[in-house]
């Protein structure tokens, strides 16, 4: 999943990308308010790590001008500051979750799962979709109980589809999901990925809608 990660200390800016991606996260860094806000705006994201310290813009105006523009991104907020009255503005202010610095990368990322299920209307922490059973904690899928061996791209494609189960995905919505900056994306990604996942799974799970994009099909559309 991508994510957004505001955050101007450069030394631990740097060990939190590193840290959610060794998870699997896809992470876009930004350093000032401006910044997070304008990706915010312009990006996909499916939640985003917010500074409240932030130069030009302190990420409690991010966090107010977000949800006054009606974005729903998830938004955690990760500071330093320890007031119980800050924690309470964050929150009433529109913030998702709320953690303190130091915090625990391992945790960090049980969060961010746990805010993008519940934005996606689930409830636990494993996924299915009829025989498909997944993991995101470990990234392990299996399908009719037999463990399923998929690549980094295959299974945050998979997972992407299973968070929008019986929801049409386009090629751009599935590419902004999957690639972060710096990730040249061939013009075929997405379909090379659809179509290595058919051979893995059941060939009419994932369906293509013709000029649209792609669905997970839920289990009693699937036959």
């Amino acid at each position: 999943m991508r994510i957004l990660l505001a955050e101007d200390d450069a030394i631990l800016g740097d060990g939190l990308r590193e840290g959610l991606r060794q998870q699997g996260f896809q992470v876009d860094w930004v350093r000032d308010g401006l910044a997070a806000e304008r990706e915010l705006c312009s990006g996909d994201y499916q939640a985003a790590v917010l500074d409240l310290g932030l130069p030009l813009k302190d990420g409690l105006d991010v966090l107010q001008a977000m949800r006054s523009l009606k974005n729903a991104t998830p938004l955690l907020v990760l500071t330093a500051r320890d007031a119980v009255s800050d924690r309470i503005k964050g929150l009433d202010l529109g913030a998702d979750d709320y953690v303190l610095k130091p915090v625990d990368l391992h945790e960090l990322g049980a969060r961010l799962r746990a805010l993008v299920r519940r934005a996606n209307g689930q409830v636990q922490e494993l996924l299915t979709c009829g025989a498909i059973q997944m993991n995101p904690a470990s990234r392990e899928v299996t399908f009719e109980g037999q463990a399923v061996t998929l690549s980094t791209r295959e299974y945050d494609l998979l997972h992407a589809l299973m968070l929008a189960v019986g929801r049409i995905m386009s090629r751009e919505q599935l590419e902004q999901q999957l690639y972060s900056w710096g990730h040249e994306v061939e013009s075929n990604a997405i379909e090379v990925h659809i179509h290595h996942l058919r051979k893995k799974l059941k060939p009419e799970l994932i369906q293509t809608v013709r000029g649209i994009g792609y669905t997970l099909m839920r289990p009693k559309d699937a036959h």
